[in-house]
């Protein structure tokens, strides 16, 4: 079995689907993907996304808001408590910070991440984190709100080593999409190569950041094939094998109940 831990459906480019949301899920089905984690990125589209993945219960949900995400709902410790108890949430996330896309004064964003990871640790769920060009903060920050007691993933890495067993010395997972696969990204994979196997995760970002061979296309969790493929190269392995070590790591890590 195949697992996606970290996608959008309801971001899902549908047009090689007939626009039809349940034949892209049954196309995941026939690709063998057995899990799949839909990651909330904003309060404004959560319920409609719930609804929409409630008939599928080999989704999961996370609750949180994107730290890019500047207007809108704001995500409050008691708002992200409350939607957590839904037995389909198994996490908190994502959050973090992005200093890529983000100017001026951010201290925004570090009060919004700090609200998430209380949130985690009262409802004792993992936490989800989207990090870049913001790596000492990150972390700090992480130490700083006790983000250990909970743990969590860092995901679609694309740092260093050095952070990523910054990660791991705090109980987290590092999970790898199809930017793993590009030709430029020699470095990551190297750190890929170094991650216990024990914490390693695989995702696609769905619908962002298609592997090779549909890199410039939509990307979609059945893709997550390609990322499991070039994991199993790095590590001397076969796709079995990453599959069925990654997808034990996602029960371990978010234990759903569904």
């Amino acid at each position: 079995m195949l697992v996606d831990s970290h996608c959008h459906l309801d971001r899902v480019d549908l047009k090689t689907h007939a626009g039809d949301f349940d034949v892209m899920m049954r196309a995941c089905r026939e690709a063998g993907i057995g899990r799949m984690l839909c990651v909330g990125i904003d309060l404004e589209s959560y319920s409609e996304m719930r609804r929409l993945i409630d008939p599928y219960p080999e989704v999961d949900v996370s609750v949180g808001v994107h730290p890019n995400h500047e207007d809108g709902i704001q995500a409050t410790f008691e708002r992200l408590v409350e939607l957590a108890e839904d037995a389909r949430n198994v996490a908190i996330g994502e959050t973090g910070l992005d200093y890529f896309r983000s100017e001026g004064d951010l201290v925004w964003q570090h009060e919004r991440f700090r609200v998430h990871i209380a949130a985690a640790r009262a409802c004792g769920k993992p936490l989800i984190i989207h990090t870049r060009d913001a790596r000492e903060d990150t972390v700090r920050i992480l130490r700083e709100e006790g983000a250990d007691a909970v743990g969590g993933v860092l995901h679609c890495f694309t740092e260093s080593w050095e952070m990523a067993k910054q990660g791991l010395d705090l109980g987290f997972y590092v999970s790898f999409s199809g930017i793993l696969t590009f030709r430029n990204a020699a470095d990551l994979r190297e750190v890929a190569r170094q991650v216990p196997l024990d914490r390693l995760l695989i995702e696609t970002d769905s619908p962002y950041l298609a592997p090779v061979p549909h890199r410039g296309r939509p990307n979609e969790p059945r893709y997550v094939q390609h990322v499991a493929d070039c994991i199993a190269e790095i590590r001397g392995m076969d796709r079995d094998e990453v599959a069925a070590l990654t997808a034990e790591n996602y029960l371990r890590l978010f234990r759903p109940s569904v």
